[in-house]
């Protein structure tokens, strides 16, 4: 017998699973908080119904769901008051980078891009410094164009870059410019 217990495997995947569920279901809590400031009623806001149907894809519970409402319409006044920012910012390379934020703490989160920034090769950009790259419609950001990278060593130095960006609870969107 090797020592390993097969509970033991189990909980560890359990436990990651978990980790990874909870993640998504508070980037989605603090999205339906943000859509249901315009109305709670998702018959007279057609946002916050998107933001259920979504969260709902995810199996977020409904008692979730209706907790967010209530903070976002102001039913519930537990924690602090979320807000939506959007930074501009260039990867490695000089790669452009749009990062979209829910936060209730901006001087911690703008501490958090900045260092995984660093950490990653890029830095902030002055406001209007990459945004003219690309067009808002339907509520995304989407390129002028596309750069086809073709570099192994930048392609990691990104996907790391966009993994440890996507793993901030603050952050809710990447948009970049890059094929990958």
């Amino acid at each position: 017998m090797s020592g390993h217990s097969k509970w033991a495997n189990i909980k560890t995947r359990k436990e990651a699973m978990d980790k990874k569920k909870g993640k998504v279901f508070s980037k989605m809590a603090k999205i339906i908080e943000i859509a249901a400031r315009k109305g709670g009623d998702p018959g007279m806001n057609p946002t916050l119904r998107l933001t259920i149907e979504n969260a709902r894809s995810v199996n977020m519970p409904n008692d979730n769901i209706e907790r967010a409402i209530k903070k976002g319409t102001g039913e519930d006044k537990e924690g602090g008051q979320l807000e939506e920012m959007t930074y501009e910012a260039y990867g490695p390379n000089g790669t452009p980078l749009i990062i979209e934020v829910i936060t209730d703490n901006k001087n911690r989160t703008i501490s958090e891009i900045k260092h995984i920034l660093n950490e990653h090769g890029g830095k902030l950009a002055e406001t209007g410094g990459v945004r003219y790259l690309f067009d808002r419609t339907e509520g995304e950001w989407k390129p002028k164009y596309s750069i086809d990278i073709t570099d192994e060593n930048l392609k990691q130095q990104l996907e790391k870059l966009f993994g440890e960006l996507d793993d901030n609870d603050d952050v809710n969107e990447i948009y970049s410019n890059v094929n990958l």
